[in-house]
């Protein structure tokens, strides 16, 4: 599988089959992972991965948390400004109503829409489970770097023939992941990814993107 092929053949897979992922297949995209770029090599990314009862612990713990009612953790990070402005607005809600229409779920239905979002906690059935953390003292910049990592890693799953989903979801339980992973408390939870074999089943929809002119400007002898 080319570059190019990986980048357009990743998306967000939310089913996956039970299918264990080779532990060396794990280790190689990894190590190849580390090669990612970082502002002056720093390589913000700490990054756990969990399978089997390790995997099974974390899921049957939020899923406790989840059958409860028991509050999400404090934040750490702010995952969108509280005022979306457009376009991203606009980009948000298309989201939406495509991931639970699909799902054949109204946008009225909230119950239904928060049932479907707790398969988050399940990591949709993954086998495997990344769970990515950062530096607290580190800078946007350092973020940046780890959404580079995480990207490649992404990548790398599609050339051995896997899928992922990143899920900050799991940054509201916090607490439930550090309680099974013990990260130093300088680390803050930035974001969990399922990994594995996706459900072919599955007749999941992909998600659109922007036309080209609404995010990139050329400026060249033409203009």
């Amino acid at each position: 599988m080319d570059v190019f092929e990986a980048v357009t053949s990743r998306r967000a897979v939310r089913e996956f089959t039970d299918r264990p992922v080779p532990r060396e297949v794990l280790e190689r995209v990894l190590s190849t992972a580390a090669w990612t770029p970082s502002a002056s090599n720093l390589q913000p990314w700490h990054a756990y991965v969990l399978t089997g009862e390790p995997l099974a612990a974390l899921k049957k713990c939020a899923g406790e948390r989840l059958a409860t009612g028991d509050p999400w953790d404090e934040p750490q990070y702010q995952q969108y400004p509280p005022d979306l402005k457009s376009p991203y607005r606009e980009r948000r809600s298309a989201f939406g109503e495509q991931r639970y229409g699909a799902l054949g779920i109204p946008r009225e239905d909230i119950e239904a829409r928060q049932r479907a979002a707790s398969a988050n906690w399940d990591c949709f059935g993954a086998p495997a489970a990344l769970f990515c953390y950062i530096d607290r003292d580190l800078g946007p910049a350092q973020w940046s770097d780890v959404g580079m990592f995480l990207q490649t890693v992404m990548l790398l799953l599609r050339g051995e023939g896997l899928h992922s989903c990143t899920q900050m979801a799991w940054a509201k339980y916090h607490r439930s992941v550090a309680e099974i992973l013990s990260p130093p408390d300088e680390l803050i939870l930035f974001c969990g990814m399922s990994i594995g074999f996706e459900d072919a089943t599955a007749n999941a929809p992909r998600t659109g993107r922007a036309p080209l002119d609404e995010t990139v400007t050329f400026v060249d002898d033409d203009d």
